[in-house]
């Protein structure tokens, strides 16, 4: 009643979560995001809130981009 099971070729995976630009690409979109942070408690008015959450926004938006490209 044994069953012969078939060989099957091993897959090729390319991991490209490794690749080297996405971290630096990571980093500089953290640093960009704590600057941001920064920004917000430095002073109390509109410009650096508008610019503190501009600055907040890019961060996330690069963040965001390079994670979904190394889950892809």
């Amino acid at each position: 009643m044994a069953t012969a099971l078939e060989k099957t070729p091993p897959r090729k995976t390319d991991n490209n979560a490794n690749q080297t630009h996405y971290y630096v690409t990571l980093a500089i979109a953290v640093a960009i995001g704590l600057a941001g942070t920064f920004l917000r408690f430095l002073q109390d008015s509109a410009l650096l809130s508008a610019i503190s959450n501009i600055l907040l926004a890019i961060g996330w938006f690069i963040v965001f981009r390079v994670v979904f490209r190394i889950m892809k």
